[in-house]
C-alpha cells in the first residue's frame, strides 16, 4: 500500500510540473533541459558511456535549433537544418525498430554509442519543443495533448492487458505486454483524439485521429526499444529519480522515441492543408 502510494504521489508530480511548466515557452524549454540531461545520464550508463561529449552535444543542438526558431521563427535556413536533423532522427530510430525485430542484441560499438545519445535521445527533445511552434508562436495545446495522448495509451494498454491480454506482443523483451493491451491503448487513444480535436481546437479531429495512431504505434515502440536496452544491460530501471517508476527515461521512452514523427505529421499537415 505505501509503495503504491509512493508511485501515485511521484507520478502526480511529473505530471503537475509538466502541466504547470509547459505553459510558459521558457520553463518548458529550461523543464526539456533538464529532463533531456537526466535522460542521457540514465542512458549513458545503460549503454556504458562515460564520455562528456554527448552532453556537450545535446547542449549545442538545443541552442542552434531552439535559439534559432526563437530568434528567426520562418526563416528558410532554420527550416532547412529542422528538416535535415529530422531526417537523421528518423533514419536511426528507423534502424533501432529494425533491431528490435531482430534476435541480436543491439550493435553497441564506440561511434554507435554516440549516435544513439545524439538522435535517440538528444535530438527528439529538440523536436518535443518545436511540435508547440507548429503555429510559428508558441501554443503548447498541441505538445501537452501528445503527452495526454501517451498517457491515454500507456494506462489502457496496461488496463486491458492485464484484465484481457492473453497474445503476448515482445515476450522475450516486455512479457507483460501483450497484443490485446496495444489494441485497448491504441482504441482509447483514437477515442482521446476526439475529446482533444474538440476541446484544444488545434487540429481537425481527422488530424488528431492520426496523431493518436502514430503517437500510439510509435510510443509503443519507444517503450519496447528502451526495454531491449535494459534487458542487454540486465538491469529493471533507467534509474531511481521517480520513486516508484524507477528512471526518467522510463516515463519519457515513449514521448520522445514519438515526437520525431509527431513533428513530421505536423509538417506534413503544413503541405497538404
Amino acid at each position: 500500500m505505501k509503495e503504491l502510494f509512493v508511485r501515485l504521489l511521484s507520478g502526480l508530480f511529473y505530471v503537475f510540473l509538466l502541466a504547470i511548466s509547459i505553459n510558459y515557452k521558457y520553463a518548458a524549454i529550461f523543464l526539456f533541459f533538464v529532463f533531456g540531461l537526466i535522460c542521457l545520464s540514465e542512458f549513458k550508463k545503460i549503454i556504458q558511456l562515460k564520455s562528456i561529449i554527448p552532453y556537450i552535444i545535446f547542449i549545442a543542438l538545443l541552442i542552434v535549433f531552439i535559439s534559432g526558431q526563437l530568434l528567426l521563427e520562418t526563416s528558410e535556413v532554420v527550416d532547412k537544418l529542422n528538416q535535415i536533423l529530422l531526417v537523421l532522427t528518423i533514419f536511426v530510430q528507423l534502424f533501432l525498430i529494425k533491431d528490435l525485430f531482430s534476435n541480436k542484441a543491439i550493435p553497441l560499438f564506440n561511434s554507435r554509442r554516440f549516435l544513439l545519445t545524439t538522435f535517440y535521445i538528444s535530438s527528439p527533445f529538440v523536436f518535443l519543443i518545436l511540435i508547440a511552434f507548429h503555429h510559428e508562436v508558441y501554443n503548447p495545446n498541441i505538445l501537452f495533448s501528445s503527452f495526454i495522448l501517451i498517457w491515454v495509451n500507456d494506462s489502457f494498454a496496461y488496463l486491458i492487458g492485464k484484465n484481457f491480454g492473453k497474445q503476448k506482443l515482445f515476450e522475450k523483451i516486455s512479457p507483460k505486454k501483450t497484443v490485446e493491451g496495444f489494441l485497448g491503448g491504441l482504441f482509447f487513444s483514437c477515442i482521446a483524439s476526439y475529446f482533444i480535436a474538440t476541446f484544444t481546437e488545434t487540429l481537425t479531429f481527422t488530424n488528431w485521429l492520426l496523431l493518436s495512431i502514430i503517437i500510439s504505434v510509435f510510443g509503443t515502440l519507444g517503450d519496447l526499444i528502451e526495454s531491449k536496452f535494459k534487458r542487454q544491460a540486465n538491469v529493471k530501471d533507467s534509474g531511481t529519480i521517480m520513486p516508484g517508476h524507477g528512471g526518467l527515461l522510463d516515463r519519457l521512452d515513449s514521448i520522445i522515441f514519438a515526437a520525431p514523427f509527431i513533428y513530421l505529421f505536423l509538417r506534413i499537415t503544413l503541405y497538404v492543408s
